[in-house]
């Protein structure tokens, strides 16, 4: 049974002092009748309390309202409407039973609230795990007028939200690539070397316009100068494939790799289907988990969202040999292949090296891993006696592996970028966007 009435602290302090006086009135009879009459007062004044803040059944009402899916790693707004019907002003404390994912068990927040005035607490939340997150119920504790008294209020408001990959990420980048200005997100813009074969349309000359583009049957039709202006080449597949094994379980600001390859992957695949081009996704690990056929169908987007939300680490090592073989088998034109994996040692990398070889024989392979930002922490930090120095070399001995290893997969003609975690979207959209421009696919 939920307990709906409690006592404020001054109610036990009252009744404590004059406890205290009852006992001192055996030395001192008068501070009997005070003891009384303070009794009577704090009865009285508690049962006026007790009126007011019980006088209508339903004195507050609340509500919760979510979005339909919370997006991780970002802020995610919640909404909770309260109405006060007492004939009063109040103060309420309110308790938000929060998915057991927070581990928030301090969540409160005050309020006062109008007399017959509806009011909105707003909160954020930031989700560090994708999955299904289940609030439960509200509870608001009403403070009487004489703040003697609270009465507590209980909502059933038990709702089911899931956290998908971050959208909010996705449609920023969308929302920049559609308007041409992808470059206020950090993406850098890249001169062109020659121009695509892929016509888009004639327009007039205006200065700057490479002469070489003139066309000259339109300019004597227009009398006007008129030129050929081309676009980069569509409808070239793009496959994120994103290794699910246990190096991607290392946690990075709470988030693992595996959360930060999914994020980049949604933004990488939106701006491909924007520019015209096919997104397409696979997911391994020591077998095939999944495989998206690359299109670019309006439902496409879609579908790898869906796809992502589900995706965990496992614990055992990915198996890039069956991940060759299902790439012959399955993709049967030249694509880009952009490869979220990670390596922490020069021997881990030489071991998968013959299976990336094969692979970028057929494809143009891009390779994405990750640095170890804790080492950079690390080499900052001061050194204060003869076991830092040590700490301090064997970290820069790591570091200069992940350059060796970015040489490494250079030498055989496997193109590769070495990212934090923070910057991985960024990094990966400009080096996608490089790509075009370079017409290396």
């Amino acid at each position: 049974m939920i307990r709906s009435f409690y006592f404020n602290k001054i109610v036990y302090y009252i009744a404590g002092a004059a406890a205290i006086l009852y006992a001192l009135s055996y030395f001192i009879p008068s501070f009997y009748r005070i003891a009384g009459l303070m009794l009577v007062l704090l009865g009285v004044a508690v049962l006026i309390d007790m009126i007011l803040v019980y006088s209508k059944n339903k004195g507050i009402t609340a509500s919760r309202e979510l979005p339909e899916r919370f997006s991780v790693g970002d802020q995610n707004k919640v909404q909770i409407r309260l109405t006060n019907h007492y004939a009063f002003t109040v103060k309420t404390s309110i308790i938000d039973e929060l998915p057991v994912q927070f581990q928030d068990r301090n969540w409160i927040r005050k309020l006062i609230l109008q007399a017959d005035q509806p009011a909105i607490l707003d909160y954020t939340l930031r989700p560090e795990t994708r999955g299904e997150y289940t609030f439960h119920d509200i509870n608001v504790f009403v403070h009487a007028p004489l703040k003697l008294v609270r009465r507590r209020f209980v909502f059933e408001q038990e709702q089911v939200v899931k956290v998908y990959p971050s959208y909010f990420q996705m449609r920023r980048y969308q929302l920049l690539a559609m308007s041409n200005r992808l470059q206020d997100a950090g993406v850098k813009k890249i001169r062109k070397l020659g121009h695509s074969m892929e016509f888009e349309q004639i327009k007039e000359y205006v200065r700057g316009d490479d002469y070489r583009t003139i066309n000259w049957k339109a300019s004597a039709r227009k009398q006007d100068l008129m030129v050929n202006n081309y676009t980069d080449e569509r409808s070239q597949q793009i496959y994120c494939l994103i290794n699910k094994g246990r190096v991607m379980k290392m946690p990075f600001h709470g988030m693992t790799l595996l959360d930060y390859a999914i994020n980049a992957s949604l933004v990488l695949s939106n701006v491909a289907l924007v520019r015209q081009d096919k997104a397409g996704l696979i997911t391994f690990e020591k077998n095939l988990d999944t495989f998206v056929l690359a299109d670019k169908k309006p439902t496409q987007m879609n579908q790898v969202l869906e796809t992502l939300y589900k995706q965990k680490t496992d614990f055992r090592e990915a198996d890039f040999e069956k991940l060759f073989s299902v790439i012959r088998n399955r993709i049967t034109n030249r694509s880009l292949l952009v490869l979220f994996t990670n390596f922490e040692s020069m021997e881990s990398l030489q071991r998968e090296l013959p299976a990336l070889r094969k692979i970028a024989k057929y494809h143009l392979l891009l390779v994405i891993f990750f640095e170890n930002t804790e080492l950079k922490t690390v080499l900052e930090g001061k050194t204060r006696s003869l076991e830092d120095i040590y700490i301090k070399t064997i970290a820069e001995k790591f570091v200069f592996e992940k350059k060796l290893m970015v040489k490494e997969l250079h030498k055989n003609g496997i193109p590769s970028i070495l990212t934090t975690p923070e910057g991985l979207t960024v990094n990966t959209v400009n080096k996608y966007l490089e790509l075009k421009t370079r017409m290396s696919i």
